[in-house]
């Protein structure tokens, strides 16, 4: 087990700093084409992990939402027949895998899965983890959600809809922890995968899309029309939800004039990005991911609030090494706030985290050498920030917590550059 422990702190290390860094300064990981069959592992490449006997047997789980509500899901396949994927030209029109939570009524519905383990495997495989723990662990972890549950009955048009994008390489369900939390407190959730840019996400018709994307985007060039393509799929995403013929059966839940939007790593840039072109998402969040250089226009976004919630290190610190920060602070023209969590990593903004401690395996590094900040710990916090900036900004509810440091969260700082 010690040798495991070493040899995960090395390589989930070795991809923090890969993550957190600016996208100019390095290529993405190769993935394997989308829809090709598994080859033979060469010798040098074998899995770094031996399996874990102590791990195969522990049951993973999400932590349990904070809102009065119970959470309903379902997933929506979505196609833009309006424009080719900007990866695979070939594979024709623009596809989206989207999950909808929503605050749903209790005892309905049946238990949803976290993922599958196809897909779970891939994800470990990206992340360096493969041998860590089983990938039926992963897709097998416990969520809170329900497949089917009967929405809430409440007035058209009453629940504000958040829009969530996941990092370069990660998959709509590395933020379930997040997206349940939020529909417990009678938001609707649209989680969006985009074709080809995730370590493996399952599409309709047996087919298995990899990251494609994670071979072609290598300068700063490619890195904003990844952005922008986000930016265009969330807005696809938005009409299909709140057009005259929604996708979603439920649409009616949504108050369409109530949008906001949160990413991580490169979702929170698109989250900028999709404000810029977008006027509909009127609030957004960037958690711990680089804005490039055209994520936030150098006139600002019209005035909406926008959030930037990182890691406390030399990389998204005033003047830290991702000048990018810098750069999208003094572009933002509205309500902002620039917070920091003590102890965080750039993964403490996803599920990951949570899942290693429960299974009793190291964390990537944290900021100054410190021990990282626990994982559901770290959760807890991305949620309270997310939903009291959500509720600010969309129903209009004060929120002390974002005016000053809090005692109850004493890992985050306030900055003003």
């Amino acid at each position: 087990m010690r040798r495991l422990s070493r040899s995960l702190t090395l390589t989930a290390t070795a991809l923090l700093a890969f993550a957190a860094l600016p996208l100019e300064a390095h290529a993405a990981p190769p993935a394997p084409p989308a829809a090709s069959p598994p080859a033979a592992t060469p010798a040098s490449q074998e899995p770094a992990f031996a399996p874990a006997d102590s791990v195969t047997d522990v049951r993973t789980r999400l932590p349990r939402p904070t809102g009065p509500y119970a959470v309903g899901r379902d997933s929506l396949h979505l196609v833009d027949t309006g424009r080719p994927d900007p990866w695979v030209p070939e594979a024709g029109a623009r596809e989206l895998m989207v999950e909808m939570y929503y605050p749903a009524r209790r005892g309905t519905g049946r238990p949803a899965r976290y993922t599958t383990a196809e897909e779970a495997r891939l994800l470990l495989e990206a992340y360096g983890m493969a041998g860590a723990f089983p990938p039926e662990t992963l897709g097998g972890t416990a969520v809170h959600g329900r497949v089917a549950a009967q929405p809430m009955r409440s007035v058209p048009g009453r629940h504000p809809l958040v829009v969530l994008s996941p990092g370069f390489g990660a998959p709509r369900y590395t933020l379930t922890g997040l997206a349940e939390d939020l529909a417990s407190r009678g938001f609707v959730v649209a989680a969006v995968d985009h074709a080809y840019e995730s370590a493996g996400t399952a599409f309709p018709g047996g087919r298995m899309l990899t990251c494609v994307a994670c071979e072609k985007v290598r300068t700063g060039e490619d890195r904003d029309v990844l952005v922008r393509g986000r930016g265009d799929d969330v807005s696809f995403v938005l009409d299909r939800l709140t057009g005259p013929r929604p996708a979603w059966r439920h649409a009616t839940m949504i108050d369409p004039r109530r949008i906001g939007m949160a990413g991580h790593s490169i979702g929170g840039a698109s989250a900028a990005a999709t404000m810029a072109g977008d006027r509909r998402v009127r609030a957004g969040i960037n958690m711990d991911g680089s804005f490039g250089s055209s994520a936030v226009p150098a006139d600002g976004l019209d005035g909406r609030p926008f959030l930037m919630l990182g890691t406390h290190d030399g990389t998204h610190l005033p003047g830290g090494a991702d000048t990018s920060w810098d750069e999208a602070w003094d572009r933002l023209d509205g309500w902002k706030r620039w917070l920091t969590v003590a102890g965080s990593t750039h993964y403490s903004f996803s599920d990951l985290p949570a899942f290693l401690d429960q299974l009793g395996l190291p964390q990537p590094g944290s900021d100054g050498g410190r021990p990282p900040l626990p994982g559901v710990r770290a959760l807890e916090i991305a949620r309270a920030y997310t939903a009291a900036f959500f509720d600010a900004h969309l129903r209009c509810v004060p929120q002390p917590l974002l005016r000053r440091p809090s005692a109850g969260y004493p890992e985050v700082s306030f900055h003003q550059p």
